[in-house]
């Protein structure tokens, strides 16, 4: 039986089946959030900074990190990391600074550059937050509920990755 042929279990659900339909939305959502950015940005001009390196500094926000702390508290998603930092160093949007403990260690954080892209993004999802908590599918506190199941989902596969060879 291959991957897409399944079986429906749970009085005719066809878990499986549903189970796929999730992930690839969560991929749409994704490549989505970063159009979406990318839109954003191309509206008002600014075209040197790409979607990912704009989230990535988003998320910095104003905290001092080291490369290594971009991924573990989930600042950063992607591969490349050294490569975008370097690109975000070199055209002024970050500052970066060798570690005086470990010189091989490397912190980074914005530049007022790199500021305002943090607060372009900070903005945008702002404005789509207003218009969400007006919606009657998300609006409310119906967007908890939502982020509980992703953060459900994000546990199990958490738990993959630690406990299952």
């Amino acid at each position: 039986m291959s991957m897409h042929q399944t079986v429906p279990v749970d009085g005719g659900l066809d878990y499986p089946k549903h189970y796929l339909d999730s992930l690839s939305m969560i991929e749409r959502l994704h490549r989505l959030l970063l159009d979406v950015i990318k839109d954003e940005f191309e509206r008002l001009g600014v075209l040197e900074i790409n979607a990912v390196q704009a989230l990535l500094l988003f998320n910095i926000a104003d905290n001092e990190v080291t490369a290594g702390e971009l991924r573990s508290r989930g600042y950063y998603q992607g591969s490349n990391v050294s490569y975008n930092l370097k690109k975000l160093v070199d055209m002024g949007f970050m500052h970066h600074q060798r570690c005086e403990i470990d010189r091989r260690s490397v912190r980074v954080r914005l530049t007022e550059k790199g500021r305002h892209v943090h607060h372009v993004v900070s903005d945008l999802f702002q404005r789509h937050s207003d218009a969400l908590m007006q919606d009657p599918v998300l609006g409310g506190d119906k967007i908890m509920t939502l982020n509980e199941q992703l953060g459900r989902v994000e546990r199990f596969w958490s738990d993959q990755i630690r406990y299952i060879y």
